[in-house]
């Protein structure tokens, strides 16, 4: 799977109006975005939202990262992304992933059944030149060994390098590893640090991710009630000039991962992260 070595990973679509979107859009395909990453969250249904993103530029892949398992059947979503298959060869990736707790479901068992019915849909609608591709968002070596088995390979996100260097082990050579990593473009650590727990206190407080950032080797001390250390906060949210941040960025690539995806924070809810993204562009995109 070819996406480039970065892309663009953003919340930020769910608060625009569609004009917004497709002038942002078509400004990143401009720009030489290879890939954006999308997640479904507030309403914006996911594949449709695809769809509108793909329909609106020329080049640009355009990933789901994710579209929850628990949004729709499995015949739906093969469908909705057998249309985008045909209708944009090779520019659709169907990142599926389990998308928050529900008690007394298991993700990694919902997953595999998912799949199960997913891999066993029938349908009269034509084939595309180029296969659906797909994504598993993964974190454990479980969920990670199902995503290199039963798809091209994992998403990650909010994970620190170490974690990217766990991943390529189990995932082996072959497959594909995407990595989504939160970015914040001030020198101030005080104030740095101040938005980044602001950002990422919903992560630290959740069931899965609590275990996750244990099972990486933070203590509770780390996780701090949802506060988070300086430690943790420093290694999820990459702050600092443009040179610091894309120096670091590149840890991941260092690590094992074949695609980062960056998350601009720190952007207020309807505003545009597109300064950013142009400074980005200059410093990691080829000329």
């Amino acid at each position: 799977m070819e996406l480039g070595r970065f892309g663009i990973w953003t919340f930020d679509f769910e608060d625009q109006p569609a004009s917004m979107l497709r002038d942002s859009v078509r400004e990143l395909d401009e720009l030489g975005w290879p890939a954006i990453w999308i997640p479904e969250r507030d309403g914006r249904e996911a594949l449709t939202h695809a769809g509108f993103l793909l329909a609106s530029t020329g080049r640009m892949a355009v990933v789901n990262g994710i579209a929850r398992i628990g949004s729709r059947g499995p015949r739906w979503a093969h469908g909705a992304a057998l249309l985008l298959a045909d209708a944009y060869p090779g520019r659709h990736v169907l990142g599926l992933g389990f998308g928050g707790a529900q008690p007394g479901v298991k993700p990694l068992e919902a997953m595999n059944d998912y799949l199960d019915e997913l891999d066993t849909v029938t349908s009269a609608n034509p084939l595309p030149a180029e296969p659906i591709r797909r994504l598993l968002a993964a974190y454990g070596p479980k969920m990670l060994e199902l995503a290199r088995d039963r798809s091209e390979g994992a998403h990650t996100y909010h994970v620190p390098v170490a974690h990217t260097a766990q991943a390529r082990e189990v995932l082996g050579e072959k497959a594909f590893l995407g990595v989504e990593h939160a970015v914040l473009f001030e020198t101030d650590p005080g104030k740095a640090r101040a938005i980044a727990r602001e950002h990422l206190h919903p992560y630290l407080t959740s069931k899965y991710n609590v275990a996750k950032y244990l099972r990486l080797g933070y203590t509770e001390a780390d996780l701090d009630g949802g506060r988070g250390s300086d430690r943790l906060v420093d290694d999820l949210v990459f702050w600092g000039d443009l040179e610091t941040v894309t120096a670091k960025l590149h840890g991941h690539l260092d690590a094992g991962a074949d695609h980062v995806g960056i998350q601009v924070v720190g952007v207020e809810p309807g505003e545009s992260a597109m300064p950013h993204w142009r400074r980005l562009a200059e410093s990691l995109l080829p000329r």
